[in-house]
Formats: structure tokens, C-alpha cells, sequence
């Protein structure tokens, strides 16, 4: 039984996600979710719990703080999120709602929302069409009005326990109009919230003012009827369901569609028009990066403040020339970062004062820019094979790079990127199945429980696609994956980066090249076109022909010392490829202590090459050629055809992304587009000004990060 089968058996026409205690592989064996998952999904839902069993689980999670990393991480985020519980009971399950269903709240203003990418030309439409039908289905029962309620009795239940009548709650909630219904939500909200964020919280404060609340809404006679007069034999308190996020479903067809429905989600559509507005939008938020870079300046007072003179203190005014010739302001011997004064920043992306965030905040949120808070969680989960993730990690680096000149998402906005495997049918006769799932392979042996919950679900998807609708109207449509898509959204918090590269090709040496980059494979082969008779062939006369080309090769290899030892070669080959992935824990050398079943830290952190070489023998039947393929590992790699054949690359597996006619190409690692060196202007130079550049430090590679439910154990 897999996750997702649990909303079978789930009250109510809504659809949670949480893990089965126990779930089979298909050989038979049986894995067991990763220990935290059974205390934040009975915690976030269930109401009752006794302080002694939230006292164990603390315990637990605490005793697992000496583990190594990802197994410290995780339990200290969940026994914080234990505390808070413990602290208010209702808490996790609030924000939870509150932010995956955008409910509107000035006291916890986060906001969630799932992108699901599907490329149509690599995901059958029977595939695309149950993924829709699950969404829709769930999205008509999780209104907002429903959302509301499920808050509201979850709160009520939690904080008064027995002494709350469920279902009389309930039938009133139903029953209440929209604007009532909002009031008692705002009222439950900010009860909880000020709970939370009150220091030295009180459990029965807190009961006396939910409890008012709850008379309201029942009246103090209906009240006291479910306190005093409880029935035993009474009907048990129904559940409440836990709605699954908030999903949004998209063909991925234009390059730049993933920076246009961030931005949106952002400044809903009401509020710009993205054909028109989009760069008036860049304009509104943050100046570009260049102009808030750190400008190094030459002190010439004592450090102390009162050596400082008068108004030294206060910043310069607007446009005044000190404001735009540096970004820092001396202040009493402290560097303090000065933000221009017109800058544009909505009152909605600024938190409010003491809001508590350090328990129950959605991952990876927080203040990156002074005044600017990360208030919105976008989660892109994409469907696909290797060469979708091309695709992905090329609409990452596109994003990095447009950061770096309008720096607009990335103090706002926490992206999280997922990945689930759906490949076409295999075919018997097909022997490439395989190889356009190997970064899906690799999650599976770096993470057991992704191998056993993620990848096992592409089948299933098939079969569910295949199956014919049903005519009955009446009947519920299952959601089966849209169970194990919550499941892993909420659960997969830890991630695992893959470098990305980049690849320089040259059609013609003497004009600049052509840049791309690739994430998991470039496949070189040798085309049987020939330059123009006339061209340059630095091939020496009286060598006979042979298969494949003559290529020119220098490599740094990778070595545990990671000292540089540059090696140049000529070799005769028919085609390379270059892997960023091993094919099996066996072909790299990783730590002693990484277990079996799990990938070494530093296996995704070179390329692999593998040259299928021309071996020429003599015998007495005449000259005859044969392959045999070299290894090697390296992280840069330049390759020049000597004679006069073409290569044809072929990046991510992706058909799309072909180069024919290269002479030669160039791959490194990608870095961050905002980690080059500057120019900066030294003022002890005298009246010459004159240029020096800044300590090149080594560039930091750009890592495009993908969550599973444990990482990489370290």
C-alpha cells in the first residue's frame, strides 16, 4: 500500500497525503518511511494528542541531533515544530492550510502554490489528461469557504478537546454566510497566531479565548451541553481532513513560461499585464544587483564617533552624490548598507512587526534583503524524463542569470524544484528506456525511500491513463496521484544539487562561439561530412583512413587531491560522451562509510567520459581497425576535430538541442552568473582614476538543487 491509497480510506471528498506505515517493493521487501514522517503528518492533523506522547516524540527527535546530516536537520526542524504544537495545539495544521490554499491572513501572510510543468511533446495526453482530472477534482472541493472551516474547527477541537461538539461545530460552520465565516476565521487565526509568537505562551489563556469563539458561534447554551452532558455512546467526532496544496497545471512550451508564472504568482494577473508590464515589474522592485554592490571605500577618520562630525549621522538626502557614488554610509566605525530611498517596495512583501517565524514557516523563507521578506513558496514539480530536466535546468540558468540584472524574484521568493519520472511505455524491443531515467536512478540510490515512493509511481501513472472513464457521474474520482504529489511536496525537504555545465561550441575558430548548457549528458558523434576541398587538413600525407575522426583532447583530471594536472592527447575516436552522472556506484569512488544502497557526496561533481577509441592492427590479411572505449574523469574538457570531419552534439538526450558542423567545444562547470570579478576604481591613485582589478576569486559553480526525503547522508 502506497501513500497515496491512505485517501481512500480518508472521511470527506478531500484529499490529504500521508505515509503508510509500511510499503512494498516490488521484490518483495518492505520499506519503512523515514521516521520523521510519522510525527509531522500525525501531529499537522490529528487533534487530542496527549502531552506525554508530544513529550516521547520530542524526546526522540532530540536524540537524533547527533546523527550526521541530513538525519540532524531534519529532527531538529521537527522537534521546533514539535515545540510550537506542544506550545498551541493547531498551529502546524493552520499555517499548513493558510498558506497552501492562499487564504488571506495579515498575521501569517505566506503564501504556497505547486507548479506542475508537463512537456506535451514527452508526456502522452492520456497522462496529462488524469493529471488534470485529479486537480480539477480536488480543486472544486477545496474552496476557499471550505478551507476556512476545516481552520476553524481544527482549531477549536485541538484547544478544547472533548469539551467540543464536533458536529454541531461543523453544522454551523456550514451553515454561517461568507462574511460571518470570515470573522470567526480572522478571530481563530489570530488567537493561534498570537499564541505562537507570545514568548512564555499560556495554554489556558489560550483555551479561555478560543473557547469564547466557540460560544459565539454555538451559543452558551449548546456550549455548555457539549461540556457538561457529553454523550459516551454518541457518534465518534468526525475528522478533519487535511486539503492537498494548492496545484496549478502547465504545458511547458515557451523557454521563458517558468519566470512568467513565478511572476505572476507574485503580482497576480489583475495587477500587471505580464505582455506589457513585465519589465516595468523588474523596474518596481530592486535596483540591479550592480547597483547595490558592496563599493569599497578608503577611511579617513579615527573610527570613533565623536571624531565624526556634525551630521555625519544622518544619510544623505535623494540623488545626492554621495548616495549615488556608494551603496555603504560610515557610521561610527560600522559599514552599514544604505538602501536608495525610492526604491519601490509594496507594503504586502514587508512582514509584519514580531511576526514568530522561526516554527512553522514554509522551507527556506526569510529576509535576504533588509525591509524585503520572502513571503511566497513556489514549488515546480515537472514530469519527464532526463531531457525535461534539460529543459528545467536551462530555464534555471535563464532565471539565475536575468537575476543578476533585475533583481526581482529572488529576495521575495523561495523556489523549491522537484522531480517525478514519467517516461512513454516501454516497448520490448526498446533498449532506451533506461537510459533517459538515469538522474531518477540516481536519486533512487541516493535516497531509498525516493526509489520506493517516486519512481515506482510512473507504472501506476500509465495504468491509471489507460483506464477507461467511468460512467457513473455520481462517484468521487480517486486521487491517487495527486495523494503521492502531496506527499512529496510536504515531505521531500532536503535536496540534492547537480552542477550544471556549460558548453562552448565553435562552428568557425575565428568568430566567438555558441553557449549552452546541459545537465545530465552530451553525446558527441562524427558526422561523414567533410570540409571544402580547399580547406586547411593538418593531416599528414601517407597516413592512411580510417573510422571516426582525429581529435585533439585536453582535460584536467579529477583527482582526490584536487591538485591541477592538465593532460593533452591525440586520439583517433568514432564519438564521446560526456556523463555528469555515474552509471553505478561502481565506477566511483566515494567515502568508506557511505552505505550500499546509497550515493557517494561526490559522485555528480565531475564529468565522465567515455571515448570510443580506433585501435589499428597488422596482420598478415592486411590492416584492419577496432574500438575499445577509455574512461577518465575531469571537470573541464576542450575537444578539436584535427582532420576534416565534423562533430554533432547532442545535449540532454533532447533532439532539439542538436549542433551540427562543430570544429571544437569547450565545457566547464557552470558558474553563478553573479560570481565574475569586478572592476573597482582606487581613489589612492591620485587624479589618474585609474582602473585595477578586484581579486579574481574562483568563480562559484551554479548547482540546480532537486528535494528528495533525505539528501545525501554526509
Amino acid at each position: 500500500m502506497v501513500p497515496a491509497q491512505e485517501g481512500r480510506a480518508r472521511s470527506g471528498q478531500e484529499s490529504g497525503a500521508g505515509p503508510h506505515p509500511t510499503q512494498r517493493t516490488g521484490e518483495g521487501r518492505k520499506r519503512r518511511p523515514p521516521a520523521r514522517h510519522h510525527p509531522l503528518a500525525a501531529h499537522s492533523n490529528a487533534t487530542g494528542i496527549t502531552e506525554e506522547l508530544y513529550r516521547r516524540t520530542y524526546t526522540f527527535c532530540t536524540r537524533l541531533l547527533t546523527l550526521p546530516a541530513p538525519y540532524c536537520t531534519v529532527a531538529l526542524d521537527c522537534a521546533i515544530r514539535l515545540k510550537t504544537e506542544t506550545a498551541v495545539p493547531g498551529t502546524l495544521y493552520q499555517r499548513l492550510v493558510i498558506a497552501e490554499q492562499n487564504l488571506t491572513s495579515e498575521l501569517y501572510p505566506y503564501q504556497e502554490r505547486v507548479f506542475l510543468f508537463v512537456d506535451p511533446e514527452l508526456v502522452s495526453p492520456s497522462v496529462c489528461s488524469a493529471l488534470l482530472l485529479e486537480i480539477e477534482a480536488a480543486q472544486v472541493q477545496q474552496t476557499p469557504e471550505a478551507c476556512m472551516r476545516h481552520v476553524v474547527s481544527h482549531a477549536l477541537q485541538a484547544a478544547l478537546g472533548d469539551a467540543c461538539h464536533a458536529s454541531a461545530l461543523q453544522r454551523k460552520l456550514k451553515a454561517s454566510p461568507r462574511g460571518a465565516l470570515e470573522r470567526y476565521f480572522h478571530a481563530v487565526v489570530a488567537a493561534v497566531e498570537q499564541m505562537a509568537s507570545d514568548p512564555s505562551p499560556s495554554r489556558e489563556g489560550h483555551q479561555e479565548r478560543l473557547e469564547e469563539i466557540y460560544c459565539s458561534l454555538l451559543g452558551p447554551a449548546a456550549a455548555a451541553r457539549g461540556r457538561y452532558c457529553g454523550d459516551p455512546l454518541q457518534d465518534p467526532q468526525p475528522s478533519i481532513p487535511l486539503p492537498s496544496p494548492h496545484i496549478t497545471f502547465h504545458l511547458w512550451t515557451d523557454e521563458e513560461q517558468l519566470w512568467k508564472e513565478l511572476v505572476l504568482f507574485l503580482r497576480p494577473r489583475s495587477q500587471v499585464r505580464l505582455s506589457a508590464d513585465l519589465e516595468a515589474l523588474d523596474l518596481q522592485g530592486l535596483w540591479p544587483d550592480r547597483e547595490l554592490a558592496r563599493a569599497s571605500m578608503l577611511s579617513t577618520d579615527s573610527g570613533i564617533e565623536r571624531d565624526l562630525p556634525s551630521g555625519a549621522d544622518e544619510p544623505p538626502g535623494p540623488g545626492s552624490p554621495e548616495t549615488e557614488r556608494a551603496g555603504l554610509q560610515r557610521k561610527g566605525g560600522i559599514r552599514k548598507r544604505v538602501w536608495p530611498p525610492d526604491v519601490a517596495m509594496p507594503a504586502c512583501w514587508a512582514g509584519p512587526q514580531g511576526l514568530h517565524r522561526r516554527t512553522g514557516v514554509p522551507g527556506g523563507v526569510g529576509e535576504l534583503v533588509p525591509g524585503v521578506s520572502r513571503l511566497h513558496t513556489a514549488r515546480v514539480l515537472v514530469l519527464g524524463d532526463d531531457r525535461m530536466l534539460g529543459r528545467l535546468a536551462q530555464a534555471y540558468h535563464s532565471l539565475r542569470k536575468r537575476e543578476t540584472q533585475k533583481f526581482c524574484l529572488t529576495p521575495r521568493l523561495s523556489l523549491q524544484l522537484y522531480y517525478i519520472p514519467v517516461l512513454a511505455p516501454e516497448k520490448p524491443a526498446s533498449c532506451r528506456h533506461s537510459e533517459l531515467r538515469e538522474l531518477a536512478t540516481f536519486l533512487g540510490r541516493a535516497d531509498p525511500w525516493y526509489e520506493s515512493t517516486v519512481n515506482t509511481l510512473c507504472p501506476a501513472i500509465h495504468k491509471l491513463a489507460e483506464m477507461p472513464p467511468s460512467l457513473d457521474t455520481s462517484r468521487t474520482v480517486d486521487p491517487f496521484i495527486l495523494d503521492v504529489i502531496t506527499y512529496y511536496v510536504r515531505m521531500g525537504t532536503q535536496p540534492i544539487y547537480f552542477q550544471i555545465y556549460t558548453v562552448k561550441i565553435f562552428r568557425d575558430l575565428s568568430q566567438d562561439p555558441a553557449e549552452d548548457i546541459f545537465l545530465t549528458e552530451l553525446n558527441v558523434k562524427i558526422q561523414d561530412s567533410k570540409l571544402p576541398k580547399d580547406g586547411f587538413s593538418p593531416r599528414r600525407r601517407g597516413v592512411a583512413e580510417g573510422p571516426g575522426a582525429e581529435l585533439s583532447i585536453c582535460y584536467q583530471k579529477a583527482l582526490l587531491s584536487h591538485r591541477a594536472q592538465e593532460v593533452t592527447s591525440s586520439v583517433r575516436a568514432t564519438g564521446l560522451v560526456l556523463k555528469a552522472l555515474p552509471a553505478s556506484d561502481t565506477e566511483v569512488s566515494g567515502p568508506t562509510h557511505t552505505p550500499p544502497s546509497a550515493a557517494p557526496i561526490t559522485d555528480h561533481t565531475c564529468l565522465n567520459v567515455s571515448v570510443t577509441e580506433v585501435v589499428k592492427s597488422s596482420n598478415l590479411a592486411g590492416r584492419s581497425f577496432s574500438t575499445v572505449t577509455n574512461t577518465f574523469r575531469t571537470a573541464t574538457i576542450q575537444i578539436q576535430s584535427q582532420d576534416q570531419r565534423l562533430l554533432t552534439l547532442l545535449l540532454d538526450k533532447d533532439g532539439r538541442r542538436m549542433f551540427r558542423d562543430v570544429v571544437r567545444f569547450e565545457v566547464a562547470p557552470c558558474p553563478e552568473p553573479c560570481s565574475g570579478a569586478r572592476k573597482t576604481k582606487a581613489p589612492w591613485l591620485g587624479s589618474h582614476q585609474l582602473e585595477v582589478e578586484g581579486t579574481k576569486a574562483k568563480p562559484k559553480p551554479l548547482l540546480m538543487p532537486i528535494n528528495t526525503f533525505s539528501g545525501i547522508v554526509q
